[in-house]
């Protein structure tokens, strides 16, 4: 399953669409993880999220950010590439830390 970074401002506004894309998160996250390394230093932020968003209590229009946020991270398509040394990263880092601000002490019980 195939995501088109362009579309994820309507992709998440459903329940049966939040499902399709924590779905393609689960596939691909681990890999993009593995392949950062340390090269990014949010990696037990984007961890949190992902257990946020694995949580069967929250709703799954809470889940649509954080969603949307790990699908923009897996992209290999960015405002900057990874593949720039030292500030391929920054993108995902401001994407994943908007959304950290955005939920607020929210997300605090999903960090180990």
């Amino acid at each position: 399953m195939n995501y088109d970074i362009n579309e994820l401002d309507d992709q998440y506004n459903s329940e049966e669409k939040v499902e399709r894309g924590s779905a393609y998160v689960q596939d691909n996250l681990w890999e993009k993880v593995e392949k950062a390394g340390s090269k990014i230093r949010f990696a037990k932020d984007v961890k949190a999220l992902y257990r946020y968003m694995r949580d069967r209590h929250i709703p799954w229009y809470r889940k649509s950010i954080v969603v949307g946020a790990l699908i923009y991270f897996i992209s290999p398509i960015d405002a900057i590439p990874d593949l720039a040394p030292l500030i391929g990263y920054l993108d995902d880092l401001g994407v994943i830390a908007a959304v950290l601000k955005f939920m607020g002490s929210e997300i605090i019980p999903y960090y180990d």
